[in-house]
């Protein structure tokens, strides 16, 4: 497996030259230019390829050995398998040659979306994330996505911290651990669910593209769970993009939770978990409220056909 490069991520120059053979064979067209966008996280190949003749399409793509292949793989099945309509963008393909793997997804062309109060980007993501968490999910997707747990019902902490409390735990925490570990006993039950997740849902896993509008982008995560566990995660990130908690709760339409328990208090370990105002334990916890707005409507439905090679 190649060393990647100093940059961070793999150059359309590092494939081997039988896949990048291939891929211009598939395309119909070889490639005269290439643009790998700034961020993200892995080292393979992420580009942006522009064909002769102006068609441009998106590739990642690794070495067979790599980490990274599984999750472009298992992208390409999610995005294979998502509804018609759906806000991603469609598979075109996937690849082998030289023991290395492509995945070839349809371009995006537009910026990452505006959170901000003045944008109408937050009020169209929500109204995707409705439609698209409004139903389970269909068979197709649950199967492509039924070897991946969700990493929901992995969170925990309280019961460490009460098995062996830090000593600069704070006074107030330390007092409510007992019930803080019984509350968190509580949460993977509600971690489980039947609706499409995402699973890495922030501004720059989308795209506003100019004729789709927002588009969701990276599904490597994606698994079951549900319905408010991508609403739960943007709502964070609307406050930061200034955006007040009463924009949210208009927006989002959740449930009315359960009389509320004390309001944790702020760590002052680092072994503490996040913090956040509880509810209450039951033998029975309640359903887990769909977190996300009611009677909307997505663009038309796109064409989801793949050619596997």
């Amino acid at each position: 497996m190649p060393v990647p490069p100093t940059s961070g991520r793999l150059q359309w120059t590092d494939v081997p030259t039988p896949l990048r053979a291939r891929l211009e064979d598939a395309l119909g067209a070889p490639v005269t230019d290439t643009v790998t966008p700034a961020g993200g996280f892995g080292h393979q190949l992420a580009a942006a390829l522009t064909l002769e003749g102006g068609r441009r399409v998106f590739v990642k793509a690794a070495p067979d050995d790599d980490p990274l292949t599984a999750a472009n793989v298992h992208e390409a099945a999610v995005l294979d398998a998502l509804p018609p309509g759906a806000p991603a963008p469609d598979l075109l393909g996937i690849h082998r040659a030289a023991d290395w793997t492509a995945v070839v997804i349809a371009h995006l062309d537009g910026p990452h979306p505006d959170f901000s109060p003045q944008s109408g980007d937050a009020e169209q993501t929500w109204a995707l994330l409705d439609k698209l968490t409004s139903s389970p999910a269909p068979t197709p997707y649950a199967a492509a996505v039924s070897t991946t747990p969700s990493t929901t019902a992995a969170l925990h902490g309280w019961d460490e911290l009460l098995s062996d409390p830090s000593a600069d735990l704070a006074p107030a925490a330390r007092a409510h651990l007992a019930q803080l570990a019984e509350l968190e006993a509580a949460w993977p039950a509600l971690a489980h669910g039947n609706r499409i997740v995402h699973g890495d849902l922030r501004a720059d896993n989308m795209v506003r593209d100019h004729h789709l509008g927002v588009t969701f982008v990276d599904w490597a995560h994606a698994t079951t769970g549900p319905a408010c566990i991508d609403a739960a995660s943007l709502a964070p990130q609307l406050i930061l993009a200034g955006h007040t908690p009463a924009d949210i709760a208009r927006c989002s339409a959740i449930t009315p939770p359960p009389p509320a328990a004390p309001t944790p208090p702020q760590r002052s370990s680092p072994r503490s978990p996040a913090t956040g105002t509880a509810t209450p334990a039951s033998p029975h916890p309640p359903a887990p409220p769909d977190c996300a707005p009611t009677s909307t409507a997505l663009r038309p439905p796109a064409s989801r056909s793949s050619a596997t090679a």
